[in-house]
């Protein structure tokens, strides 16, 4: 047992070693200054509108004039038409998102981790990466323009061939997997900057250990490179899983026409009608936090679940 003395006196250690730490280390913190700012600024400030979620909100009476009612914008919303197809498409696509397309940066990372040329290394890395800077926009125009049913470059190869390819873009069967495909083509290179990150940490003793133990290439790769991507491939799980409906707003809106809304209508656009077309701000803020909701959940079970696994895995 201390006395208040030798407490205080332990208390004050304490503190003085702390503040001693946070001196030392004072020009990382104000390194990480502007991105706390960012986070303040333009995502927890702004939070304060979750409130007309909850309200029957008009513009002319503001947030805090507005009547409250509680959850009745949530259950409008769950009974709007469109919502229940929105949310069906919604988890449809994200599940092939996360089936096809997040394997896809792990198996790039460990093929351009095994190549020995450096230059061509290099040149391969950055043509894989320059998609992830083009925009939805610029990309809609490109696939318009290869997947055009009249003057589009498929079609003209099919035709040399003596074949003839189904308009892609409106086709209810294939509009899906061409949102796959072509998210697998704009992120798949910049998907894999953490994977290649965290394969320069792997020790390359462990290698050369394999390699006197007489262990190929495939060994290799199963017994000591997806270990060491283990961590960060659990991690990146989790966040994919917690954003399960977000499909992609920018992808899908760029993409999508009357002729698919039946495969292609996301959450993110039905709430994008409803905000701007018909002017029900308090309904598209439900939506947001039925979403935010839905994915805390998701993160929080996943998390669990790769923790029980293993010990080492998840994010907090």
């Amino acid at each position: 047992m201390f006395t208040a003395t030798e407490a205080v006196v332990r208390r004050r250690k304490a503190w003085g070693a702390k503040l001693g730490q946070f001196r030392k280390d004072k020009f990382l913190y104000l390194l990480a200054l502007p991105g706390i700012l960012f986070f303040i600024l333009f995502h927890y400030i702004p939070m304060y509108g979750v409130l007309i979620a909850f309200k029957k909100y008009s513009v002319y009476k503001g947030f805090m004039g507005s009547e409250w009612i509680g959850l009745d914008n949530f259950k409008t919303l769950f009974s709007t038409f469109g919502f229940e197809r929105a949310l069906r498409n919604t988890i449809i696509i994200s599940l092939y998102q996360l089936i096809f397309a997040f394997p896809v940066p792990i198996i790039l990372s460990i093929l351009l981790n095994e190549l020995r040329h450096a230059l061509f290394k290099k040149f391969v890395q950055t043509v894989v990466y320059l998609p992830h800077f083009v925009s939805w926009v610029v990309i809609a125009g490109i696939m318009f323009a290869i997947l055009s049913p009249n003057t589009g470059i498929l079609n003209e190869i099919a035709r040399f061939f003596g074949f003839e390819t189904p308009n892609l873009m409106v086709s209810k069967a294939y509009f899906r997997g061409l949102l796959v495909v072509s998210n697998i083509w704009k992120e798949a290179g910049f998907g894999t900057v953490l994977y290649l990150a965290t394969l320069v940490t792997i020790d390359d003793q462990l290698y050369e250990a394999s390699k006197m133990d007489g262990a190929n290439k495939w060994r290799q790769i199963w017994h000591i490179t997806l270990p060491g991507l283990r961590t960060t491939v659990v991690i990146l799980l989790i966040f994919r899983v917690g954003s399960i409906l977000n499909a992609g707003l920018d992808q899908v809106f760029a993409l999508y026409n009357p002729q698919v809304y039946e495969v292609s209508e996301i959450l993110d656009t039905f709430i994008y009608k409803i905000a701007f077309e018909n002017a029900r701000y308090d309904l598209a803020t439900a939506s947001g936090v039925f979403k935010s909701i839905v994915g805390l959940v998701l993160v929080i079970c996943v998390n669990w679940i790769a923790k029980k696994i293993d010990s080492e895995s998840g994010i907090i």
